[in-house]
């Protein structure tokens, strides 16, 4: 008897019309249709040999084109004999040392990365975004950097306005000067000051658009992520906010600086403080699983949720808004993606968050 083993680093995601089929290891993913699925079910339990003889001439052929799709994409390989015991499936656990992985600031203050210092250490705070509104000048850059020499923050990202000061001379600077910095985003940006090549240590991107945090959120394809460590937290937690924590402009410590709920500001209490009440984590173990549409799609482990712009339509018994995101246009029943902030029955969702596009 032989038999095909699907590798255990393929995730395959059912949805309504389709399936997605995800490569870990080579983090990319591919749609296929829901035929597939019901082929990849029965070679799990079934010799190749046992199966072909259920079919008929035509199904066999049918059957022989997707099993050898299976191996001309390397989803696959072909094994004679018993082979459960040997090849243990992947586990879907994830496991994060940090209490907190990724902090999001909107500063307006010098001073709150200051106070954040111990926090960072304490809660072993990998990722710092920060959002600023004031433009930064070279020195400010540094000084960012230099506040977490000896921290154990793996990176930082930073949102700020253009200005004219910013040229090749200016970037070079913080190329050499900096440790941490992985990636820059100019703002409010009218031209194109430089080509950017591959001679700098961070990313930098330079955009026209205003900084407005209310067009975070977005669903679209281009955002999504065939990551494992990514795709293994949205399996078992939120994929918006579990382990994140956020600082609005007024100093308020929200799950994200977008949501309405203050746990306390840090002018007053630490990031600690905030983090031991125990509605600060109640979103963390929402899982795209329970959330209306979204547990029906297939691109549910590769999308990032929003908790913060929601439909506003459903509930759970714990009082969690288990709505499907606000600013997604994919209808996992149709298959098909439309203009999210188009559709009439998001109107209402829209005015109550003043959104426009």
């Amino acid at each position: 008897m032989i038999y095909f083993n699907l590798f255990s680093n393929i995730l395959i995601t059912k949805g309504v019309t389709r399936i997605l089929v995800s490569d870990l290891q080579r983090n990319v993913s591919e749609l296929y249709p829901l035929e597939l699925y019901e082929v990849i079910e029965e070679l799990k339990i079934n010799s190749i040999e046992d199966i072909l003889k259920k079919y008929d001439v035509e199904s066999k052929e049918i059957f022989n084109q997707y099993l050898n799709f299976l191996l001309g994409k390397e989803y696959g390989f072909i094994t004679e004999g018993s082979w459960d015991n040997n090849l243990p499936p992947l586990s879907l656990e994830y496991h994060d040392y940090s209490y907190i992985s990724d902090a999001f600031i909107e500063m307006e203050d010098w001073l709150v990365l200051k106070k954040i210092l111990f926090s960072v250490e304490s809660l072993m705070i990998k990722h710092l975004v920060i959002y600023s509104s004031k433009k930064l000048n070279q020195e400010e850059f540094l000084e960012i950097d230099n506040i977490f020499e000896n921290s154990a923050l793996q990176g930082i990202e930073i949102f700020s306005p253009f200005h004219e000061q910013i040229n090749k001379t200016f970037i070079k600077g913080l190329n050499e000067k900096t440790a941490r910095i992985y990636n820059l985003v100019f703002y409010n940006c009218k031209r194109n000051p430089f080509k950017i090549k591959d001679e700098f240590r961070f990313t930098i991107n330079f955009t026209s658009s205003e900084l407005e945090l209310s067009s975070c959120g977005k669903v679209d394809m281009k955002y999504f992520n065939t990551n494992m460590p990514k795709v293994l937290e949205a399996i078992n937690h939120n994929s918006c906010l579990h382990k994140k924590i956020g600082i609005d402009r007024f100093g308020n410590i929200k799950n994200c600086p977008l949501m309405p709920q203050s746990f306390g500001n840090i002018k007053e209490i630490t990031l600690e403080e905030a983090l031991s009440k125990s509605a600060f984590r109640k979103y963390w173990n929402l899982t795209k699983d329970n959330i209306e549409v979204c547990k029906d799609c297939e691109f549910r482990y590769i999308c990032t949720d929003c908790r913060a712009y929601t439909e506003c339509s459903h509930t759970n018994e714990d009082g969690l808004d288990i709505s499907k995101p606000l600013k997604c246009g994919y209808n996992p029943y149709t298959g098909e993606w439309k203009e999210w902030s188009k559709n009439p029955l998001k109107q209402k969702a829209i005015q109550f968050y003043s959104l426009y596009k």
